[in-house]
């Protein structure tokens, strides 16, 4: 079933919301407050997080970060800050929807089924050599060795199964994994393709391969 975690500090609001979810059948948890969602993040994998942004113990924009750090988990932001600024700073931290408040619980409903629709997370990977887990972070091979995978390193790898067989440029997978706020290097994308490759026992790039003076492409594997 698919899973929301709902982070949401009015409680009518949040009731209503929760409801309407689980009419969709969708699994929902609702937390109240910052401290809640934190304790109930690890309980994932999330096909989604619908986060409020003002919350009475801190900003949901900093658990977003958290959420992007450490999980392939599609963000949906809800919020009464309408401004120009506030949507820059949510699409900045990777948010895949942005809903001002107030809005009609119908409108809510078809940008829930949007988001789901165009960001349902692969769960798994098999390829020759090993099976990738990107709800779990794992990769494992055949020989049953386990990799469990840095977060940044998941989502590289997921942006590259889900481009497949498009050819991905250094530059958007830095924008994409590290953000347009921090400034990293291409090297940074090499050295995370060498620990990816480690992990897949993909030593002659074979499943990601290295296009020159381009960036990288996923050769390999049937989604499951």
């Amino acid at each position: 079933m698919t899973r929301v975690l709902l982070v949401e500090d009015d409680a009518s609001l949040g009731r209503t919301l929760a409801e309407r979810l689980v009419k969709e059948s969708l699994d929902v948890e609702w937390a109240r407050t910052l401290k809640d969602a934190h304790a109930m993040l690890p309980n994932g994998p999330w096909d989604l997080a619908i986060v409020d942004v003002m919350l009475p113990d801190g900003t949901g924009f900093g658990f977003a970060r958290d959420v992007k750090a450490t999980t392939t988990t599609p963000v949906m932001f809800m919020t009464a800050l309408n401004s120009a600024e506030s949507r820059l700073q949510g699409f900045e931290i990777g948010a895949d929807d942005y809903l001002p408040k107030p809005f009609h619980l119908k409108e809510f409903i078809l940008r829930v089924r949007h988001v789901l629709a165009t960001s349902r997370p692969v769960r798994q990977v098999a390829v020759a050599s090993a099976r990738i887990d990107f709800g779990a972070m794992t990769v494992e091979s055949t020989s049953g060795r386990t990799t469990h995978l840095q977060a940044r390193d998941c989502k590289v790898l997921k942006l590259l199964v889900d481009a497949a067989p498009r050819v991905v440029e250094r530059s958007e997978i830095l924008d994409a994994a590290w953000g347009r706020d921090q400034f990293p290097t291409e090297r940074a994308v090499d050295n995370t393709i060498v620990r990816l490759r480690q992990a897949l026992d993909d030593a002659g790039g074979e499943l990601i391969r290295s296009v020159r003076g381009v960036g990288y492409q996923w050769s390999g594997g049937a989604q499951s």
